[in-house]
């Protein structure tokens, strides 16, 4: 009585096709792909922002030690 049989699936399946039709099953697996295909490309989008932002900051980072080790030490800082 838990498990349900072939029969049951049978009428659960002719069910479905009764309410939505047999053109409006294929058009809604097609949603969901684009839906699936656009956020996968959301993603890849904002991947790549983090990586270009992640290589601004590291040039930024290497631009202030440079700048750093090309001042003398034994010159104090100048005071503002």
């Amino acid at each position: 009585m838990g498990s349900m049989s072939i029969w049951h699936w049978l009428i659960v399946a002719v069910v479905v096709l009764l309410l939505f039709g047999r053109g409006k099953i294929p058009e809604l697996m097609g949603d969901v792909a684009k839906g699936i295909k656009n956020f996968k490309a959301g993603m890849k989008e904002d991947e790549q922002a983090a990586a270009e932002k992640a290589k601004e900051l590291e040039a930024k980072a290497a631009e202030t030690v440079q700048t750093q080790t090309q001042t003398p030490a034994s010159q104090p800082p100048k005071a503002s």
